[in-house]
């Protein structure tokens, strides 16, 4: 026969908090629910998880039951800090359970009100406790939506109960984290914004036994720091970029490891995407980990997953050009051409020269090129060209919308633009880059003080970018020297001979084009345009032919060059013009 303080143990807690609310009080009752309940503690049932995650003892997890109680069942109110002292005084639950310090406060499963007497303030129990002792899972609403929840490696013994983890690669520290920090699920992401955040992270990996890795982009505030004390039954692991600063780190016993910075192997790639060949691109771990969701919305292109991962943060910043014209496009000499097909050489092979054989580069492991020459030259399209041979997409960075007057904005800029790059392998052109790559002014007020600040910044991040980097200008005399050590590759751009202006005409007519008449040979002996011109007349005369629905002539074509000339601000001459000088 069942007696009377027999309950099933899910329910112990539901009724002893039913027994102790009870007016008028059955002693012996309460007495016998409390032996149940004191029992259930042992088991693995819901309430007693929580209450073991939350490190509470008997006494505390008999007050949350009372709590619990009040907030569940039908027609009982909600308690205040009188009445549960009452309980207290009369049947032996300890109000000092619910104090500032307590553990329930500490583990937010409860909330004290902040206004009123006292006596009069009341005491209730976060929804999502109640949720989890009926068995919902579900999310606390209050929670950010960047946290993520990833299960500890089961070969790992791992025993820190507080770690700070310092990296530059994100994937890399997490993996950190979860190798040395004790416990086997960890909540992930970055530090909540206000109080609410703080206390639904908090309760949410104390209902899920989960500890807390606190991603970290500025050192940790007063909130955060009372938050990481007050919850001293979790697991906290601090991760960050750089090393925090001493008197940001909560006092406690912390221990400080280093993420390793290595780039992911071929055993990763495989496990991410199933092709560990693919490791020849070296990225992060980090940047393997956003290519894996990549690689499925772009058809399974290894390639183009790796080229969206700069988009939309650059996008704002720079141009984007989808490299599509090859080395048959380009018309330059072989030696110009050998030293475009370095910088290529200089990126593939980086891993083996300075990672394998421990050669010494500079403070990045990237490529700095420079290409100096006359506007028109082929310098756009030759970085167009290395950016395909590389399979990378090109940026062009307009320097006029990245430099703003407000201090810190440019540095600000900058540092977005080369953060969305590193995580997208791609190549950063610089054109018409003749204020970065030009000797520094001299210091006669503020401005000039802060101008050079800004390009000695921008200096800095080119050089310590892991990617290509290409900066163009059309004034060599003027380039400063300490800029020119840091360049692995400069590539001069000249006016094109009448061989290659010849093969620059017969490119600018494509074969799908009509044409009558019209003398290459005469263009490319008595005009000596830069490549960028010919292309323009060369366009112009056919959109004069389209419009008077004819073949491209030779008449045509001189109506383009004067057009040409006149917008360089050139004057005919029938020294070049010949019998079309006057037409």
């Amino acid at each position: 026969m069942k007696r009377d303080g027999d309950v099933p143990a899910h329910r112990a807690w539901a009724e002893l908090g039913r027994a102790l609310l009870a007016d008028p009080v059955d002693l012996e009752a309460v007495s016998q629910r409390r032996a149940a309940f004191r029992a259930s503690l042992e088991l693995d049932v819901p309430f007693s998880i929580v209450a073991a995650n939350a490190w509470l003892d008997p006494d505390e997890a008999e007050v949350l039951a009372v709590l619990c109680a009040a907030e569940m069942e039908p027609g009982a109110g909600r308690l205040t800090l009188g009445e549960l002292a009452r309980i207290a005084a009369e049947k032996g639950a300890p109000v000092l359970a619910v104090s500032p310090q307590s553990r329930l406060i500490g583990a937010a499963l409860i909330k004290v009100g902040a206004e009123g007497r006292w006596a009069a303030r009341p005491v209730s129990v976060a929804p999502a406790v109640c949720w989890a002792l009926i068995g919902d899972p579900s999310q606390d609403p209050d929670l950010g939506p960047d946290l993520r929840l990833l299960q500890a490696p089961l070969d790992e013994v791992a025993q820190w109960r507080r770690l700070l983890v310092v990296g530059a690669d994100r994937e890399r520290r997490r993996q950190c984290a979860l190798a040395n920090a004790a416990g086997l699920r960890f909540l992930i992401g970055p530090p909540p914004e206000d109080e609410a955040g703080w206390a639904a992270l908090v309760r949410e990996a104390t209902l899920r036994g989960a500890g807390i890795v606190v991603e970290l982009e500025e050192p940790p505030d007063r909130l955060a720091r009372r938050w990481l004390q007050a919850a001293g039954h979790l697991t906290w692991v601090l991760s960050s970029t750089v090393e925090l600063a001493l008197d940001t780190v909560p006092e406690d016993v912390w221990r400080e490891l280093t993420a390793p910075d290595t780039t992911t192997t071929p055993h990763e790639w495989e496990r991410a995407i199933g092709d560990p060949h693919a490791s020849a691109h070296g990225l992060t771990a980090e940047q393997l980990r956003l290519v894996a969701r990549a690689h499925a919305m772009v058809g399974g292109d290894i390639d183009a997953a790796v080229r969206r991962l700069a988009s939309g943060a650059i996008d704002q910043l720079a141009r984007r050009i989808r490299p599509r014209r090859g080395w048959e496009d380009l018309v330059v000499p072989a030696e110009r051409r050998a030293l475009l097909g370095d910088i290529a050489l200089r990126y593939r092979g980086r891993e083996q020269v300075l990672d394998r054989w421990g050669h010494r580069g500079r403070k990045g492991r990237g490529v700095i090129a420079l290409f100096h020459g006359p506007s028109g030259t082929g310098k756009t399209l030759s970085a167009e060209i290395v950016a395909r041979e590389l399979g990378l997409d090109l940026f062009a960075i307009d320097l006029a919308a990245v430099v703003s007057k407000y201090i810190g904005e440019t540095e600000k800029n900058l540092e977005q633009i080369f953060r969305a790059a590193a995580s997208g392998r791609v190549v950063l052109l610089f054109d018409e880059a003749d204020a970065i790559v030009g000797e520094r002014s001299k210091t006669q007020d503020a401005h000039d003080l802060y101008a050079n600040l800004e390009v000695s910044y921008l200096l800095q991040r080119i050089e310590a970018y892991d990617g290509v980097a290409i900066l163009t200008t059309n004034l060599m005399n003027n380039i400063d020297q300490a800029f020119l050590r840091r360049i692995d590759v400069a590539v001069e751009f000249t006016l094109p001979d009448e061989a290659e202006r010849r093969a620059l005409w017969h490119g600018g007519f494509p074969p799908g084009a009509p044409r009558d008449g019209v003398d290459v040979e005469f263009l490319a002996r008595r005009f000596k345009l830069p490549g960028g011109a010919i292309h323009n007349v060369a366009l112009t005369a056919a959109f004069l032919a389209a419009d008077a629905q004819t073949p491209i002539t030779m008449e045509l074509v001189m109506a383009a060059m004067g057009r040409e000339y006149a917008k360089m601000g050139r004057l005919r001459t029938a020294e070049e013009f010949g019998p079309y000088v006057d037409r």
